[in-house]
Parts: C-alpha cells; structure tokens; sequence
C-alpha cells in the first residue's frame, strides 16, 4: 500500500476535516504508541499501520478495511 492510499482511506474513515488531526494526535496502541504520522517517520509500513487503524478503529474504518 502507498502512503497516499493509505491517506485516502483514512480521510474517507474519519473525514477531511478529522483526518489530519487523528493523524497526528491519536496515539495507536498497536503501534507502539505512535500516531500514524510517527509511524510513518519511523519507516512503518502503510499498510500495517492501515492494519492498526482498523484494528483501533474498527466501525470507522469497516466500509474501507479492505
């Protein structure tokens, strides 16, 4: 998965106007703690970091999962 699907799918799950802010603020356990955007900058994968969002945020992000 590329970054900026990753991106799309979060901005479809959340909104425009949350996406960028639950990017860059909610912390994901599955993670390790980091937000997306930490874990981006430390080389995770995108696709499993869309893997952790879905785990995290399953209701949000069920109608994009896959």
């Amino acid at each position: 998965m590329r970054i900026s699907d990753l991106r799309n799918r979060i901005e479809l799950s959340f909104g425009p106007e949350w996406a960028p802010s639950f990017s860059k603020d909610i912390a994901i356990s599955e993670l390790g703690s980091k937000t997306v955007d930490e874990a981006l900058a430390a080389g995770v994968e995108a696709a499993d970091i869309w893997r952790a969002v879905c785990n995290a945020h399953p209701v949000e992000t069920l109608a994009h999962k896959y």
